[in-house]
């Protein structure tokens, strides 16, 4: 199976080449052949006039019928140099004088006497018939060119066996597959590396696709051309890498969400069977049912806000962009969270200068984010601390900062805090107010805007959140 796409690959360019080299002898040969074929032709033909020729011009000096002796010299000579046989017949087809050895010495040869075929002679002098016949003469077909005598109706006649063409076609051919052999092999030899070299990335992508199906990502596609094939090795490696992580994050998050559900289950069921079984008196259980019912708000607040991620991460939750003033929004979350401000004793710097601007975003998701930055601030800012406030803009974004003193967040631990369910303080992770899904949704309110965030932070000293927003 796993050769299945090496062997239609090789076996298509394998067909490919060897039906061109096919067609490229075909071709050649048929041309060759008709050259060949052609040139004979024309030398039985010019065979044919130059012995016509003389007759003419003996028939001319001389009131009697030519004497055959000088028209056998000239036939004999021409059928030496061309290599073919040459006659004189009458107009009936018998042969009168022939071009061979015998006639020359003995006035006559076993030739003579034979009857030709006059019918194909007389279609072949006029051009009306193929020239290859064997005239009912001759055992194979042979290349025939035939002249009219005007004087006596008779005919002469050259012919010539095509047997040494095909015999000459024969060794072209030969040599042909023989030149080709080397060149084949070597061509198959490479075809064979180049798909190989092709299909290989292809055959271990199928392999990590199908571990992958199992759940295995560990494994990578070796990346060793940066042609087509080694950027789609790339891509799917950067994809298998995006997978590993979303699988890791899918166990994070079923781990970290069972381990948030079962604290406030854990509670709410420990109080409920307390109730029920007596074990809780009940001057009591008002106070437990509190708890209780703190924990089930705890639970619908958690519930809701995972709900809320999955429809900002699908892009399902309806924005409805509109222009606003941001400075106005930052200070009426300022102003709603005036109690515990005063409760910390806290020191609210920036506010004074922070300048008018507008901005077109969902106000309501941006009121969002601003309140669990301003609310984490809070927090986690020291008593009688600071928290600061910035605000600046150019021609495309606006640059929102908030700073507050404290314990500050350890830099191992900075990569993490826009992950689900991160709490910095760990000592807050019983937190009944947490959920450790504010900042994560922060972060995909804020992509989904089209900005960014960031957070820095130096330990016992601060901690600030900056995002940006574009301006239109």
């Amino acid at each position: 199976m796993r050769q299945k796409l090496f062997k239609k690959q090789f076996g298509a360019i394998a067909v490919i080449v060897f039906l061109s080299l096919s067609s490229m002898l075909l071709i050649l040969t048929f041309m060759y052949n008709n050259y060949l074929a052609e040139e004979k032709y024309k030398i039985l033909q010019k065979s044919c006039v130059a012995v016509n020729d003389f007759i003419d011009m003996a028939n001319e000096s001389n009131t009697e019928t030519y004497n055959e002796y000088p028209a056998y010299y000239v036939m004999h000579n021409l059928a030496t140099v061309s290599e073919c046989d040459v006659f004189i017949t009458d107009k009936k087809g018998v042969i009168r004088v022939c071009a061979c050895n015998e006639w020359g010495i003995e006035g006559g040869c076993e030739h003579s006497g034979t009857q030709l075929n006059v019918e194909t002679l007389n279609l072949i002098a006029s051009g009306q018939k193929n020239k290859i016949t064997t005239l009912d003469f001759y055992s194979s077909p042979h290349y025939t060119s035939a002249v009219s005598i005007e004087s006596d109706g008779g005919y002469v006649v050259a012919s010539d066996s095509i047997d040494d063409a095909q015999n000459l076609m024969k060794k072209i051919v030969q040599l042909y597959i023989i030149a080709a052999i080397i060149p084949l092999a070597l061509m198959f030899v490479a075809i064979s590396v180049m798909t190989y070299r092709l299909t290989k990335p292809l055959r271990l992508m199928s392999d990590a696709a199908y571990a992958m199906a199992k759940g295995d990502f560990s494994r990578r596609i070796p990346v060793t051309s940066d042609d087509e094939i080694g950027q789609l090795a790339v891509s799917f490696n950067q994809m298998t890498n995006s997978l590993a992580r979303l699988e890791e994050a899918r166990k994070s998050f079923i781990a970290n969400v069972s381990h948030e559900l079962r604290t406030p289950m854990t509670t709410i069921g420990g109080f409920i069977d307390g109730i029920i079984d007596g074990t809780i008196e009940a001057d009591k259980q008002e106070y437990y049912l509190n708890i209780v019912h703190d924990e089930i708000k705890r639970l619908s607040r958690m519930v809701e806000s995972m709900l809320n991620i999955s429809k900002l991460e699908a892009n399902e939750a309806e924005i409805h962009k509109e222009p606003f003033d941001f400075k106005e929004q930052v200070l009426g979350v300022v102003i709603s969270q005036e109690q515990r401000i005063e409760k910390k004793n806290i020191n609210i710097l920036g506010l004074d200068l922070l300048p008018d601007i507008t901005v077109n975003a969902d106000k309501d998701l941006i009121y969002r984010v601003v309140y669990n930055l301003v609310d984490n601030a809070i927090k986690f800012v020291n008593e009688s601390g600071e928290i600061k406030f910035e605000i600046k803009y150019d021609s495309k974004n606006v640059y929102f900062k908030i700073e507050n003193t404290g314990k500050g967040i350890p830099q191992n631990e900075l990569p993490y805090v826009f992950e689900r369910f991160y709490k910095a303080d760990k000592s807050r992770s019983a937190n009944k107010e947490s959920t450790g899904l504010g900042l994560y949704i922060v972060k995909t309110i804020i992509k989904n805007q089209g900005g960014k965030i960031s957070v820095s932070s130096v330990e016992n000293k601060f901690t600030a959140f900056e995002f940006t927003l574009p301006k239109n």
